[in-house]
């Protein structure tokens, strides 16, 4: 059915069905933005085996942890006194204490606008995540966050509007994942 719904003529389009699937809407499919080829992006960066650095323990405990070698980071296991001492959210703060690691690195956040806009200010001064997959969601920065990651020369998967949410961000990881371990020939549960 989401074939059918979406389309499956790209790798893009996969993204799209998995993410229309995992909130059970498929206007979510319309609502999807790619920049700067991600799909191709993050392929290179599994084969490289670079870091997945996540916003949020349930981000990092919804990747699939087979079909690559990537180490998955939580920011919010990082950088708490910066926290305290500047006064911002865990989430950005673990990015910031992070900051040497972003580099070609795969960001996924689902659900922090605020360490999506931490992570856009860092890709501004220079610093080159691989991939980010920025589709946090709510009412209070998601969509301007989303908007200033699709503002930057980075490849990015995120959305459109307030929806999004861990669940979409997962979705568009796994997508990827599951492509990296298709062509390496794994057709086993869990792709």
């Amino acid at each position: 059915l989401a074939r059918e719904r979406v389309g499956n003529a790209t790798p893009e389009d996969r993204i799209r069905q998995r993410c229309s699937i995992a909130v059970g809407d498929f206007a979510m499919a319309d609502l999807m933005r790619f920049a700067g080829d991600p799909v191709a992006a993050g392929l290179a960066a599994l084969a490289q085996k670079a870091p997945i650095i996540t916003d949020i323990r349930m981000v990092q405990a919804g990747i699939l942890k087979r079909g690559h070698g990537s180490e998955i980071l939580c920011a919010l296991d990082y950088g708490e006194d910066i926290a305290r001492e500047r006064g911002i959210t865990r989430t950005s703060a673990g990015f910031i204490a992070l900051r040497d690691r972003v580099e070609d690195s795969i960001v996924v956040i689902g659900n922090a606008p605020s360490a999506l806009l931490a992570v856009c200010g860092m890709i501004g001064e220079g610093i080159r995540p691989a991939l980010v997959i920025g589709t946090p969601v709510g009412f209070v920065n998601a969509a301007e966050s989303k908007e200033a990651l699709r503002a930057l020369d980075v490849p990015s998967v995120s959305n459109f509007g307030t929806r999004g949410g861990t669940p979409v961000a997962v979705a568009a990881m796994n997508e990827i994942i599951t492509i990296l371990a298709e062509r390496a020939g794994y057709e086993g549960p869990g792709y």
